[in-house]
């Protein structure tokens, strides 16, 4: 059936608006090009930019003529038909699936011509002549930023969900979604959950325990025993200190802390300060010596011990693996087994946030906070979430400012959101060397606390545990740490990504686990050969770690020690203070 005149100037509008997409995209690939050819020529084909590029000119007609197809579809289908689907979702992304999108032929328009465009330009970046991997990674990285920035559920005249919503409520999810966006405009931050559900001490972090040490940079946690008897030597916790320690202990449930409790550890716990101005001076060096090496040695005196055992978590892990090289090179042994939970040591490949450093990016850092101030914590947030922007930025912009909901109660979620300051000479030295000339896996090259770091006096057994689809420590990275460290080393890689594959509680026994006894260098060859497992990772995990804790001994009726007497109760006041 024909299209009728209204029709027809409707559609040639929303043709036009999906065409500008793909122009734009033309234009950034053009300034794409600029940049490379000045900053990398050795990583860049200029030539193969032309448009007489065989390849380029093969991507721009077909793109020309899935337009045309969908532009001839809609313009000859019967008003009681559905659309020609030229082009679908991919599986799993959930932003088309109310039924409006195909309710009227517009909306399908918009819908299909913006994934044909999004399709077109993520091919262009592939077929892109750059030749140098981090150019050609941070180009595929941009582009999906904008192709997602871009899509029409973002904004209210594209969204037919909005509009549905506000006449199904009369107006009032306009009205919440004002109120929201006002709101969250206070808070500087996109609400991701229910902030009123969630409060540190209340319902998260509330495993029993006291504050037993505390200095300038962190506070010492000893946690309560639940078993009679509990294994000789004591267990440390690091967690990362770009977020809160919390993640570790989120409700009792799903927390790895009370999960070390249960198994019979007496557990300590780092909880770093979410630093402000007067700590702005701090220093990698500083965490090392005042954070890592001063809690250790803490432990060992309340628990008049000579050797520990030892977690580090992400960032943590970092601190953790330089401190005990530290310790090692001054003739220390202070911890008998050492875990490693999603931790890079080697810097080769940094995944997705690697895309942000870079020698430009790193001397900035460097020239305004590098010899003191702060990171904010507010500005690392938005790094991270404009990593997965559709799942931590744009699903909240057309939910709660488009569709005016609230979003739902999530510990994690709003965990994430309860973001850290950073020292400014800490960050600065932890880009440098280790993000950008990856130093640290390179023995005697960095000097730390008056020595020179050399993983390989790491020798103590070791425990590793990657997540398989992690962006911020890729597995494959992570895995390095074994032809790192000097000791013995057991690798286990599960499923999910950087924090749900670390939080993956052994009641609930979701998700799986690769195991391998394999002492491959080569993180595919393991991969290979590995047995996949159902379940949680914990429980091997702590059997592991009930083989290095000694002999059984009865659990400590009082926490801390007469040197280090309880103060206040777990969590502390450093993990509250907000950035």
């Amino acid at each position: 059936m024909p299209s009728t005149p209204d029709q027809n100037a409707a559609l040639q509008a929303m043709f036009q608006a999906g065409g500008a997409m793909a122009q734009g995209f033309n234009k950034f690939l053009a300034e794409q090009q600029q940049q490379l050819s000045a900053a990398a020529p050795a990583g860049t084909n200029p030539a193969a930019w032309a448009a007489e590029s065989e390849a380029m000119k093969a991507l721009q007609q077909e793109w020309m003529e899935r337009h045309a197809k969908l532009w001839q579809g809609m313009l000859g289908k019967a008003p009681d038909q559905p659309a020609p689907q030229v082009a679908s979702p991919a599986p799993g992304d959930k932003r088309f699936d109310h039924p409006a999108w195909a309710e009227s032929p517009v909306y399908d328009y918009l819908r299909q011509a913006y994934l044909i465009n999004a399709e077109y330009m993520k091919r262009m970046a592939e077929a892109a002549p750059v030749t140098d991997g981090q150019a050609k990674n941070r180009m595929r990285f941009m582009t999906r930023q904008m192709v997602d920035a871009m899509a029409p559920s973002n904004f209210l005249a594209t969204n037919p969900e909005f509009v549905k919503k506000a006449l199904e409520t009369k107006g009032e999810s306009i009205q919440k979604g004002i109120q929201n966006l006002l709101g969250d405009l206070d808070k500087g931050r996109i609400s991701m959950t229910d902030d009123s559900a969630f409060e540190v001490g209340r319902n998260l972090a509330v495993t029993p325990g006291a504050v037993v040490f505390e200095n300038e940079l962190m506070q010492l946690i000893q946690y309560s025993p639940t078993t009679e008897k509990v294994s000789e030597r004591p267990f440390l916790m690091v967690p990362p200190c770009i977020n809160k320690y919390y993640i570790l202990d989120l409700q009792p449930e799903n927390s790895l802390v009370r999960y070390a409790v249960e198994q019979g550890n007496t557990v300590f716990l780092v909880s770093w300060r979410n630093v402000q101005a007067d700590c702005g001076h701090l220093t990698w060096d500083d965490y090392i010596e005042k954070g890592a090496l001063t809690a250790i040695k803490t432990v060992q005196d309340i628990c008049k011990v000579k050797q520990i055992n030892a977690l580090g978590f992400c960032v943590g892990g970092t601190i953790l693996g330089a401190a005990l090289s530290v310790a090692r090179i001054r003739g220390e042994n202070p911890v008998a087994s050492l875990t490693l939970l999603t931790t890079l040591l080697d810097f080769s490949d940094t995944g997705e946030i690697g895309y942000f450093v870079d020698e430009k990016a790193v001397q900035a850092r460097e020239a305004t906070i590098g010899k003191g101030g702060l990171l904010r914590g507010s500005e690392l947030a938005t790094v991270f979430s404009a990593l997965r922007a559709n799942d931590l930025i744009w699903q909240y912009v057309v939910g709660n400012y488009l569709k005016g909901n609230t979003p739902p109660a999530f510990d994690l979620l709003y965990w994430n959101a309860d973001a850290t300051n950073l020292p400014g000479p800490f960050l600065a030295w932890y880009l440098r060397n280790l993000y950008l000339e990856n130093n640290l896996r390179v023995p005697g090259k960095l000097e730390m606390c008056g020595v020179k770091a050399d993983l390989g006096r790491v020798d103590m057994p070791a425990f590793l545990y990657a997540s398989r689809e992690d962006h911020i420590v890729p597995w494959k990275t992570s895995y390095q740490t074994r032809s790192l460290l000097g000791g013995e080393t057991t690798f286990v890689l599960g499923a999910s990504g950087h924090i749900a594959g670390v939080i993956n509680p052994a009641t609930k026994n979701k998700r799986n686990y690769w195991v391998n006894d394999s002492k491959t260098a080569n993180a595919d060859e393991w991969f290979e050969t590995a047995t996949e497992q159902p379940g949680s990772w914990w429980p091997v995990w702590a059997k592991w770690l009930k083989s290095h804790g000694g002999k059984e001994v009865p659990a400590r009726g009082k926490l801390g020690s007469k040197a280090c007497p309880p103060g206040e109760p777990a969590p502390g006041r450093y993990v509250k203070e907000k950035a």
